[in-house]
């Protein structure tokens, strides 16, 4: 057994000065952290549990709402204010994992969850660069049916395994952070990091700092929005593909649109291609079509997951087409 030493925050600071030890780590929901624990992955001299901080969601005046690193996701998914003005993130939350996980994990948690890569997980026999810079990958030459097709590097072929962190992208969500330096916040679609030659530096908090809420802004286009996941089983399975989309027409013509794209890349991936080909354009199957071809055209397939570029690109029609009310 590897020791550690545990401590509850009661709120923001005392997290902050708790968590100041090297080698300490937040704890959430824990449905993460704790199976890294146990695999070796992790190895945390310190457990400052974060559970009672931060865990309060607040409408604002002017409709958007500002979400506690602490809420859980089974209450994040049931708020009245989520169901009505941001379906696409209800249905994504309720789309991952098993009810118990829900009922544990926290949305805090939900963004720093690590990848499912078996090669990751494999802390014995396999080489990771991930889990020990330098090692190399041994993903890009094995059995790569689930790893990434876009923004993927030499170094990493792993995917995000997040539902929620899809939506939180689509809805252009702010991450809210705090630490020793003071306060920042940063767009999510910038908190998680492309592999690069660093794949075990997943995003841009710093040491210590700690992500207190999630905000997401007032938008119109966020009623009109839907989530699919396209996955090997029917439940507690990660996504092959995923989409996250929302979309506002205005006489046959599509005004606005948001869409990302989950388990294809490293991290939640904006779809700003196919958004920006098809503002001004006609609301129908070809024109979404035609859009995402654009979007994964940059594609580099594995061995193994190369199905998911068609797969992806039909996925994004389907739901598109579905918004828009139109045959896909």
């Amino acid at each position: 057994m590897i020791p550690f030493t545990y401590s509850r925050a009661g709120d923001v600071g005392q997290a902050l000065a708790l968590a100041s030890a090297t080698g300490a780590k937040f704890l959430g929901g824990g449905t993460n952290l704790v199976d890294l624990m146990r695999e070796t992955i992790e190895r945390p001299t310190a457990l400052v549990d974060v559970t009672g901080v931060a865990n309060m969601i607040e409408e604002r005046e002017d409709g958007g709402l500002m979400i506690g690193a602490g809420v859980k996701n089974s209450a994040l998914a049931a708020h009245p204010a989520v169901r009505t003005r941001y379906p696409v993130l209800s249905r994504a939350i309720l789309a991952g994992a098993s009810a118990q996980i829900r009922n544990m994990a926290t949305v805090g948690g939900n963004l720093l969850q690590r990848t499912r890569c078996t090669y990751f997980y494999d802390n014995e026999g396999s080489r990771c660069n991930k889990r020990a810079p330098g090692q190399g990958c041994d993903a890009i030459g094995g059995f790569n049916r689930i790893h990434a097709i876009l923004g993927a590097s030499d170094a990493c072929v792993a995917t995000h395994p997040s539902d929620m962190c899809v939506a939180l992208a689509a809805l252009d969500a702010v991450v809210h952070i705090s630490g020793a330096g003071g306060y920042r916040s940063v767009i999510l679609t910038d908190f998680h990091r492309l592999p690069g030659t660093r794949p075990d530096i997943e995003t841009v908090l710093n040491p210590g700092e700690l992500i207190t809420a999630v905000e997401l802004p007032a938008s119109p286009i966020a009623a009109r929005s839907s989530y699919r996941k396209v996955r090997d089983r029917a439940s507690y399975a990660f996504a092959l593909v995923s989409v996250a989309a929302a979309l506002e027409i205005d006489g046959g013509i599509v005004k606005d649109v948001r869409l990302a794209l989950g388990g294809v890349a490293h991290k939640p991936w904006r779809a700003v291609k196919a958004e920006a080909l098809m503002r001004g354009g006609p609301a129908n199957a070809e024109a979404f079509r035609a859009a995402a071809n654009a979007e994964l055209a940059d594609a580099k397939p594995l061995n193994n997951n190369g199905f998911k570029i068609e797969l992806a690109a039909r996925t994004i029609t389907a739901v598109l087409s579905g918004l828009a009310g139109a045959e896909a």
